[in-house]
C-alpha cells in the first residue's frame, strides 16, 4: 500500500475527534506505560520476599476481588460527583496505594493493600468510559473506543517488556515509577480535562438512574451476562494457555512467545480493522466474534505445537480487536445518558467476576477432565453467547445525546425498543 494511502488512512482514523478526547486518552496510555506491578507481583513476592506460590496466587486474587466492590461503587460516583472527579479521586488512591504497597512486609498488610490498589486502580474505568460517552459524537465512539483500547495494549506491551528490566534493578523502584506515572495522570485530569457530566434538567432530576434501576434493566442485564460469558473465553488466553501448554510439557518461553502475538496484533491492527467495522452492524459483529473467540480458543485443542498454538491466538485475538470497541458502544447505546456511571460500572463488573471465575474453572477443568475439554467449553461458551446476541440485539434502540434525543430512530421506535 502506497504511503500517501497509509498516511491519509491514519489521518481519518484519528480525525474529528475533541480535544478533550486526545487528553483523555494520554492520560491512559501514560496509565498503562507505568503499569508494572501487575507484571511482576508474583515474582515479586515469590522471589524478592520468599512467600510461596500459594500465597501469591491469594495476593492476586484479593486484587482482583478489589476490583470488583469498586465497579459498582466508581459507578455509582461517576454519576453523583462526576466523572473528573471520580478519576481525580481514582488516580490518586491508586498512586498513593501503590507506592505504600512497595513498602509493606508483614503478610497481611500486604494482602490489604493489594486489595485495596484493586479497588482504587478498577475504579477509574467507568468514569473513563462515560467520560468518553459524553464527549465523543455517537457516529465516532467506536473509533475511540477502539482507540483508547489500543493505547492500553501499546502502554501495557511496552510496560510489560520494561518491567523485567526495572525489576533486575530494584522492585521498589518499579512501585514508585508506577506510582508516579499514576499521579501524573491524575495531574493530566485536573490540568485539561473539564468535568463532561451532562447537565440535568427538572424532568431528568425526577427520574434519578440508580443502581436498582440498571438492575431492573433485563436488556441490558442479559447483555452483561453475554459479556461475562465471552470474558470468561478470553480469560483463557491468561489462565488457561499457560496451565494446557504446561501440562503438554512446553517452557515458559513458549507461552511467552504465544501470548506476545496478542498484543503485537492489536497494536498492529486494532486501528485498520476498526476502520472496516465501524459503522457496520454490531449485532453481527457482536455474533461473529462471540464465534471466533470460542472456537478460537476451542482450536488450542488441536494444538501440538508453538506455531499451532500462535496460529489460535491469531484466530481469538481478531475476535478481541472486533469485541472490544463494539461491546463497550453497544453498553453506550444501552444506557440513560445521566446513568452512565452505573451502567459502565456494572458493565466493568461483568469483566472483574470473569477474571476471579476463569482461574478456578480452567484449574478444575483441566484437573479433572484435561485440557480438550476446556477448549471445547470454550467453543460452546462462544456460540451461547453469539446466539443471545443474535437474540437480545434485535430492533437495537437509537444512540441517546445529552439533550435526550436520539440519533437514527423514533422516540416512538425507541419506547418500543
Amino acid at each position: 500500500m502506497p504511503l500517501a494511502t497509509l498516511g491519509r488512512a491514519a489521518r481519518e482514523s484519528v480525525s474529528g475527534l475533541p480535544r478533550e478526547f486526545w487528553w483523555l486518552w494520554t492520560s491512559t496510555l501514560v496509565n498503562r506505560l507505568g503499569s508494572f506491578v501487575a507484571t511482576f507481583m508474583a515474582l515479586y513476592l515469590t522471589l524478592d520476599r520468599g512467600y510461596s506460590a500459594s500465597y501469591a496466587g491469594l495476593v492476586a486474587s484479593l486484587h482482583g476481588l478489589g476490583g470488583v466492590v469498586s465497579s459498582l461503587g466508581a459507578g455509582v460516583m461517576a454519576d453523583r460527583l462526576g466523572r473528573r472527579p471520580t478519576l481525580l479521586i481514582a488516580q490518586s488512591s491508586t498512586a498513593v496505594s501503590v507506592a505504600l504497597l512497595g513498602f509493606m512486609r508483614d503478610p497481611v498488610t500486604i494482602a490489604a493493600v493489594a486489595f485495596l490498589v484493586g479497588m482504587a486502580g478498577n475504579a477509574s474505568r467507568p468514569a473513563v468510559q462515560a467520560m468518553m460517552a459524553d464527549i465523543v459524537r455517537p457516529e465516532d465512539r467506536v473509533r475511540a473506543f477502539s482507540l483508547n483500547y489500543w493505547a492500553i495494549n501499546l502502554g501495557f506491551a511496552v510496560s510489560s517488556m520494561a518491567a523485567g528490566f526495572i525489576a533486575e534493578f530494584s522492585y521498589l523502584a518499579g512501585f514508585l515509577i508506577e506510582a508516579g506515572m499514576t499521579m501524573t495522570c491524575a495531574i493530566v485530569v485536573f490540568a485539561k480535562l473539564p468535568e463532561s457530566r451532562p447537565q440535568r434538567v427538572a424532568k431528568e432530576t425526577a427520574q434519578e438512574v440508580g443502581l436498582g434501576t440498571v438492575l431492573r434493566d433485563g436488556r441490558f442485564m442479559s447483555v452483561v451476562g453475554l459479556c461475562f460469558l465471552v470474558a470468561l473465553v478470553f480469560q483463557q488466553g491468561a489462565v488457561g494457555l499457560p496451565l494446557a501448554m504446561g501440562r503438554a510439557g512446553f517452557a515458559p518461553a513458549d507461552y511467552g512467545m504465544a501470548i506476545a502475538v496478542n498484543g503485537v496484533l492489536i497494536v498492529a491492527l486494532q486501528i485498520p480493522v476498526t476502520r472496516f467495522i465501524e459503522h457496520r452492524d454490531p449485532r453481527r459483529l457482536m455474533v461473529l466474534s462471540s464465534l471466533i473467540a470460542g472456537y478460537g480458543f476451542g482450536l488450542t485443542a488441536f494444538a501440538g505445537s508453538v506455531g499451532v498454538f500462535v496460529l489460535t491466538v491469531c484466530v481469538w485475538t481478531l475476535a478481541e480487536i472486533v469485541n472490544a470497541p463494539t461491546q463497550t458502544g453497544l453498553v453506550v447505546r444501552l444506557s440513560p445518558v445521566h446513568g452512565r456511571g452505573r451502567y459502565q460500572g456494572v458493565y466493568t463488573l461483568s469483566w472483574s467476576v470473569a477474571a476471579l471465575v476463569a482461574p478456578l474453572m480452567s484449574g478444575f477443568v483441566i484437573d479433572r477432565f484435561g485440557a480438550e475439554w476446556l477448549w471445547g467449553l470454550c467453543a460452546a461458551v462462544g456460540t451461547v453467547a453469539a446466539a443471545g446476541y443474535g437474540v437480545l440485539m434485535r430492533s437495537l434502540p437509537a444512540e441517546r445525546t445529552a439533550t435526550g434525543t436520539t440519533v437514527g430512530t423514533t422516540e416512538a421506535e425507541v419506547g418500543a425498543a
